[in-house]
């Protein structure tokens, strides 16, 4: 199978993944939905090592520690963002990694007394920011900032979870490696949100049924299945090509919410969503023309 048509087709599950979760929030907190899900990869990728001979053992397991840390907290904010928003909007606020982590370079040339700052990533950031702006306004109730500010904050730790994939992959570490330790960490962390929400709002450990077990069931798959779909493709393929196509979640998420939810988005919201996928294209081929970051592109949703 061609790259591109992996790429694409990763982007499609992952969007199919977030109407699951979008639908599975129905009968679990975000807790319980990411620690299903990290069972879920962790039993899938598990399988995959032993069956390729891959070992499981890390040299670097502090760093596999800060990555898992910020990846699931991304996560966990992007499936709480998703329950409570309108599914293209969680989705394209969680597609701004693109654009955080060309700020995150930008505010590094600035700490490290770089004394030139190229202009057009600070015009590619700055075009982010008014698409968020647009996609928030028309789109978030006032009741729902929270939920907006969450989807936010997803995508730029998100973009951090990005840059630690970058380091291990340097380090030598196999991708099955770094997913599958993400996935043990979604488990504990997962574990202990949904314990500290039965603590603090009374929110107890749902019990399944079986539409709520196939949701989650659907979400682990998924999510596994479409990882390494863009892992294969930016091993084979064109990175600002896989990176471009990466964008089209944001189209497929659009037409599930308004086909399966009747989202409403209006002529500011889409055009905010196209400076982001703008943006974030332009910021992706600034950033591999100026620094090395890219050389690893990011292969899961955090």
């Amino acid at each position: 199978m061609p790259a591109s048509l992996q790429m694409i087709l990763a982007t499609l599950l992952f969007s199919t993944m977030g109407v699951c979760v979008k639908l599975a929030s129905a009968y679990y907190g975000a807790g319980e939905i990411v620690m299903y899900r990290g069972l879920i990869g962790c039993l899938m990728l598990g399988g995959l090592a032993w069956k390729q001979g891959i070992s499981l053992r890390t040299a670097v397991p502090a760093m596999h520690f800060w990555r898992s840390l910020s990846g699931v907290i991304a996560l966990s904010l992007w499936f709480y963002a998703i329950g409570k928003l309108p599914l293209a909007t969680a989705m394209t606020l969680n597609y701004m990694s693109s654009v955080w982590m060309a700020m995150f370079l930008i505010g590094g040339s600035i700490m490290m007394g770089s004394a030139r700052v190229d202009g057009r990533l600070v015009a590619a950031v700055l075009l982010g920011f008014v698409g968020v702006a647009l996609v928030l306004r028309p789109t978030v109730e006032q009741q729902q900032a929270w939920h907006g500010l969450a989807g936010l904050l997803s995508g730029m730790l998100a973009a951090l979870a990005y840059l630690q994939v970058t380091a291990l992959g340097r380090a030598g570490e196999p991708e099955i490696r770094v997913v599958f330790y993400f996935s043990l960490g979604g488990v504990l962390a997962g574990a202990l949100l949904a314990s500290a929400m039965d603590r603090i709002e009374a929110q107890p450990w749902h019990s399944h049924s079986w539409r709520g077990a196939a949701l989650l069931l659907a979400v682990g798959l998924l999510a596994s299945t479409a990882q390494l779909l863009m892992t294969h493709a930016y091993a084979r393929g064109k990175t600002l090509v896989n990176a471009s196509l990466q964008y089209l979640g944001i189209v497929f998420s659009a037409l599930y919410g308004v086909l399966l939810f009747a989202d409403q988005l209006g002529a500011a919201a889409l055009l905010g969503m196209g400076l982001i996928i703008v943006a974030g294209i332009a910021a992706t081929l600034l950033r591999a023309r100026s620094t090395p970051i890219d050389s690893q592109q990011p292969t899961s949703e955090s």
